[in-house]
């Protein structure tokens, strides 16, 4: 059974840091690129950073320059380091692949970025 468990959200003020944790089980992480989202409520899902099997990443405009996202394939896990918080990234943060066992979302962790 394919799982995700994130962890590292929190209370932070504007300009400070986080590092977001997802624990993967259940498939070979390894094989499977990984990515993190965001969601507002009243607004969709918009992706936030993704990182290939291979270590190639991309970002969201909005993050550029301030996330990075990273993979430990030997712990199973994907982070994404958020730097300079802004309070528009106050969002819940959710762990996502899509690989060949189809895809799956965790529960999400939410970050609140406010002084």
């Amino acid at each position: 059974q394919v799982q995700f468990v994130e962890s590292g959200g929190g209370l932070v003020q504007p300009g400070g840091s986080l590092r977001l944790s997802c624990a993967a089980s259940g498939f070979t992480f390894s094989r499977v690129a990984m990515s993190w989202y965001r969601q507002v409520p009243g607004k969709e899902r918009e992706l936030v950073a993704g990182i290939t099997a291979a270590g190639g990443s991309t970002y969201a405009d909005s993050v550029k320059g301030r996330f990075t996202i990273a993979r430990d394939n030997g712990k199973k896990t994907v982070y994404l380091q958020m730097n300079s918080l802004k309070p528009e990234d106050t969002a819940v943060y959710y762990c996502y692949a899509n690989g060949y066992f189809g895809s799956s979302w965790g529960k999400g962790t939410l970050v609140t970025v406010s002084s």
